[in-house]
Order: C-alpha cells, then sequence, then structure tokens
C-alpha cells in the first residue's frame, strides 16, 4: 500500500525580507502584513530580515552582508523561499536567486497568488489572469530558474501557471484577447449602471483597506450572505446588493476589493473596471478598522488609491468600525485615539459585527438622499393619482390628503423627476 504524504511537510516555510530606507517607511509594520498575506497564500513565516540601507540594491535587493545572513537564516531554519516586501525588477529578482540559491518572490507575487485564489466570477478571473500575465510577461527569464527550482506553492497558482513557459509573444496575444474579454464585462456592466439610473437609485459604493469589515457591514445592511471572514482580500468579486431603509427608500450598495498599501500597479490597472463602480457612485462609504494601530496609515492609502483611480468629488462618508474592539483594547489599557476624519463629509461610528451605530449609518443616508431631492407640494386631481405613484416609488412621500379637488401631497421627490411631477 502506497504511503501516504505528509502535507505539513510540503508547507511553504518563508523569511521575509525589507529594506528600510528611512524612518517614514515603518519597515517593521509593512512586514507585519506581508507575514499575513504570506499566512493567507498558505506560508509560514519562520523569519524576518530588515536591513537599513539609503537605497535598494539595485542590483540585488539587499547588500552583500545581509544575502549572506539570509543564506545563513535559509540553512538553519530550513526555509523553503523569500518574500521581499517590494516589487522586485527582473535583474533583482534573477541575481537574488542565484544569490541565494532558493525560491525569491515579491510582495506582488504573493498578492496576484491570493488573488488568483479568490477570484470566483468570470470577470474576476480574467482580471486576476491579466494581472498576472503582465507581471510575468517582463519575468519570464528569472522566474523559469525558481519554478524548476521548486515546482509549485506561492506565485504559481491560478490560471497564469499554464501560460509561463510559453513565449512573450503568445503572453502578449493572450494579453490583447483578455483585454478585449474584459471590455466586453465593461460594457454589460454599463449596462447595468444605466438600468439603474433609470430607477433614480442612490448608489454607494463600499471601499476601504482590507480587512476593514466591509463585507461584514454590507451582509449586516443587506442579508447579502458574502464570505466574511479575518483575512486579507477575503472579498475580491464586487457584489452589489439593495439596502432598504425603514422608511421604504432603497440604495444600492456595492462591496469592492479591498485596498492595501504598495497595492501593486498591474492590479489598480487589472481592477478598474471593477473599482469604476465607486468612479459612478453617488456615495463613498470609507469603512475603517479603528482597532488597527495602523489606522491613519490605512486611511491614507485608501485615500490615495481613490485619487489615482480619479475618484473625486464624491459625498464621502468615513464609516469607523469595530467600535466594540476599540472599547476592548481601551479597557486593557491600550491608548487608542478616538477616530476623526475631517477631510470627509460625514463621519459614523459602529461595529458591523455587533450592529452598533447602524440606525445613526441609515439616519447619515436618509440626510445625503434629502440633500438631492427637491421639496414638492401639489394638489393631484383624481385622474393624476399614477403620479403619486411614481413619487412613492422614487421618492419620499411625506404626506397624501385626499380632498374634493383631488390628493394634497408633500414629498422629496429626485431633481429629475421634478419638472415632470410638477407641471399641470
Amino acid at each position: 500500500m502506497a504511503e501516504m504524504i505528509d502535507l505539513k511537510e510540503l508547507e511553504e516555510k518563508v523569511i521575509l525580507v525589507a529594506v528600510s530606507t528611512g524612518s517614514e517607511d515603518d519597515a517593521e509594520a509593512s512586514l507585519d502584513e506581508l507575514g499575513e498575506l504570506a499566512s493567507t497564500a498558505g506560508a509560514r513565516t519562520v523569519g524576518r530580515v530588515i536591513q537599513n540601507r539609503e537605497n535598494v540594491h539595485p542590483g540585488t535587493y539587499l547588500g552583500k552582508g545581509k544575502i549572506d545572513e539570509v543564506r545563513e537564516m535559509l540553512w538553519d531554519l530550513q526555509a523553503t523561499g523569500v518574500i521581499c516586501d517590494d516589487e522586485l525588477s527582473p535583474a533583482q529578482l534573477r541575481n537574488l536567486e542565484d544569490a541565494l540559491d532558493t525560491k525569491v518572490m515579491d510582495r506582488t507575487m504573493v498578492i496576484l497568488d491570493i488573488f488568483a485564489s479568490r477570484a470566483n466570477t468570470r470577470e474576476g478571473k480574467i482580471q486576476v489572469e491579466l494581472a498576472q500575465l503582465k507581471y510575468r510577461a517582463v519575468r519570464l527569464v528569472g522566474m523559469r530558474n525558481s519554478l524548476s527550482r521548486l515546482g509549485g506553492g506561492i506565485g504559481t497558482r491560478g490560471p497564469g501557471e499554464k501560460k509561463l513557459e510559453t513565449d512573450r509573444r503568445l503572453i502578449h496575444q493572450r494579453i490583447g484577447q483578455l483585454k478585449g474579454e474584459l471590455e466586453d464585462v465593461k460594457r454589460h456592466r454599463e449596462v447595468t449602471r444605466q438600468q439603474r439610473g433609470k430607477n433614480f437609485s442612490l448608489t454607494a459604493a463600499i471601499v476601504g483597506y482590507t480587512n476593514a469589515g466591509k463585507s461584514t457591514l454590507l451582509n449586516r445592511l443587506t442579508n447579502a450572505g458574502i464570505l466574511a471572514e479575518d483575512k486579507l482580500f477575503a472579498t475580491l468579486d464586487p457584489t452589489t446588493r439593495s439596502f432598504t431603509m425603514e422608511d421604504g427608500q432603497q440604495v444600492l450598495l456595492t462591496d469592492t476589493v479591498g485596498f492595501i498599501r504598495k497595492l501593486p500597479h498591474h492590479l489598480i490597472e487589472a481592477f478598474k473596471s471593477t473599482l469604476e463602480e465607486a468612479r459612478y457612485s453617488d456615495i463613498i462609504f470609507h469603512v475603517v478598522d479603528c482597532s488597527n494601530p495602523q489606522m491613519d496609515m490605512q486611511m491614507h492609502v485608501v485615500k490615495e488609491t481613490l485619487r489615482e483611480l480619479e475618484i473625486v468629488d464624491k459625498t464621502v462618508v468615513t464609516v469607523f468600525n469595530k467600535m466594540d474592539r476599540l472599547r476592548e483594547l481601551q479597557e486593557d489599557g491600550k491608548e487608542r485615539q478616538i477616530p476623526r476624519d475631517f477631510s470627509s463629509d460625514y463621519q459614523v461610528r459602529i461595529s458591523a459585527r455587533t450592529g452598533e451605530g447602524l440606525k445613526d449609518l441609515e439616519e447619515v443616508l436618509k440626510t445625503i438622499i434629502r440633500s438631492r431631492r427637491v421639496y414638492l407640494e401639489k394638489v393631484y386631481p383624481y385622474s393624476q393619482t399614477g403620479r403619486i405613484q411614481s413619487i412613492r416609488k422614487y421618492g419620499q412621500l411625506l404626506s397624501e390628503e385626499y380632498r374634493e379637488d383631488g390628493v394634497a401631497v408633500k414629498a422629496y421627490v429626485p431633481a429629475e423627476l421634478f419638472a415632470g411631477l410638477y407641471k399641470d
């Protein structure tokens, strides 16, 4: 009988490596996050190294002395690979692998690997493959050594794997094909968006740093049933659900992919169509994990990414999530500031897990909706009561009084409908 393989032996054991070029880059926190990424991708961190240098070494990322130190660590800890906290150039990747004689990965490769395992929809899979191919096209030569050396593991999953050994010409053909497919998906999304516009529905995009609680919030408000885990990038594919408030008004909420520091530009490019949901939305819900000591940095990353995607001039509601966790930390004697964001239009403090503060969030939504509507006061003859149905469907009916000369109505209606509803 064949002996069973112990899968634990196949687990990748990695050493995390970062270069700190100044105090403001916070290499320790960035390496902590890289450790979480590695864990999400299925690897176990067995060691970490930070080198303080004025600049990253252009040829090998690390200096010669640190390379020797990492080589010793690889041997002592029986590690199977190294993950660098920055995106490596093809030359750095190749030279570092030759110097260490082990598999070398970078932050981008790990993020792409996680995305490959999380994409479920056709669009998500196309976007991931497109990002993988763009990344791998310029690194094909360097990566061949790595793949033949260890065969599989992080950086080799997903639809891009079978393309690695083809030449660049075929890869660029495939990139062109995928871009065409993505355009089809984009056109379909635009049609859906236009349909929503005809319903005068207000739309809100939920954005935020990965693991801030965006999916938990959407689940809590709409019973969407989306996977919500305490993991980085638990949600990859965008989900739109309708949220009906107590007074019957509806808002369409869309969950988007989480942001992260040093988010690879391949990914921002590939995921632009998904993130366009945020560009075309009326409101941005910026969900923030206020219990995280890196809260300010995470908020900055999200704002910078939105700026990069040209998502500006929106009504922004900063939703400080995990208030229950923040209080627990304060009770344990850990100092945490009261969260504030003076750059947003509205702020609200909630716990998506417990439901705390969701009424306040609903009140903010009502205020925003009202600010975008026009007050209508009119008496409709009984022959025109069909118009009142339109007010019920698209606006907010405050009162209706049945009189001899018709129905007296007070309501807030979308500005686009006001003229049609007011004329005789």
